[in-house]
């Protein structure tokens, strides 16, 4: 795959989109560079994101997404709050908006939603990535 530098945003959102939440991508020749890249190409063609992870527990989840919002670049300023078990954790990163909830499926990991106001920004849904990608 090529590097961040020479990706297109075509070429990013192809391979974004080979994730899904039920038939993960298994490509051992998949670096977690090349998917930090992609996530990089689309996340500077969008104006905001949206951040769904689905963890075991919230201090996982609290953990991916302080790393995923430290990596693309936004402010995190959200409370953890005290939570047992599985959890669902929404967070959008124009308005702020914090929701945290059980979460009783058996998928694990994060769904990344750009946004963009322009029709030649991105739009789109991509994921589940690893939780641990920007460790």
């Amino acid at each position: 795959m090529t590097d961040r530098a020479s990706m297109t945003v075509a070429q990013a959102h192809t391979l974004l989109k080979s994730f899904d939440c039920v038939n993960p991508i298994n490509d051992t020749d998949l670096s977690p560079q090349t998917l930090q890249d992609a996530l990089f190409v689309l996340n500077s063609h969008a104006d905001y994101h949206i951040f769904g992870i689905c963890a075991d527990t919230i201090a996982q989840g609290m953990a991916t997404l302080e790393q995923y919002a430290r990596a693309l670049g936004d402010d995190l300023d959200v409370v953890t709050p005290d939570w047992d078990g599985p959890v669902y954790i929404k967070y959008n990163t124009k308005t702020g908006l914090f929701h945290v909830d059980t979460y009783v499926g058996s998928h694990r990991g994060i769904l990344v939603s750009f946004q963009s106001a322009y029709d030649h920004g991105v739009n789109d849904l991509y994921g589940h990535f690893p939780l641990n990608l920007f460790e």
